[in-house]
């Protein structure tokens, strides 16, 4: 397995018991892929460095995990498809 780090940025219409019940659903899908997180980083509301849709807040999250490539490419995809999640990347911290 491999060490990861995943950051999301929610649409900022929902409130903060909403993204942390996404934040949940998240970890218990990588939980059922063989997935391990290790740590939830739940930053609250921010104001975006640039405008994303004509949006200028969201709500951040940060995901450490260690799961295998194919987890992550799921996972990806998964976030893509999200109308929620106004943007993510998933990275490899420094090992």
């Amino acid at each position: 397995m491999r060490k990861y780090e995943l950051m999301t940025i929610h649409r900022p219409g929902l409130d903060e018991d909403e993204v942390r019940s996404r934040v949940a659903e998240l970890e218990s899908y990588l939980g059922e892929s063989g997935a391990q997180v290790k740590d939830t980083d739940l930053w609250g509301k921010r104001r975006l460095a640039y405008e994303i849709d004509h949006t200028t807040e969201g709500y951040y999250t940060v995901l450490a995990f260690d799961a295998e490539p194919e987890v992550v490419e799921a996972l990806d995809r998964r976030l893509s498809l999200s109308d929620e999640v106004l943007r993510h990347k998933v990275f490899r911290p420094d090992s």
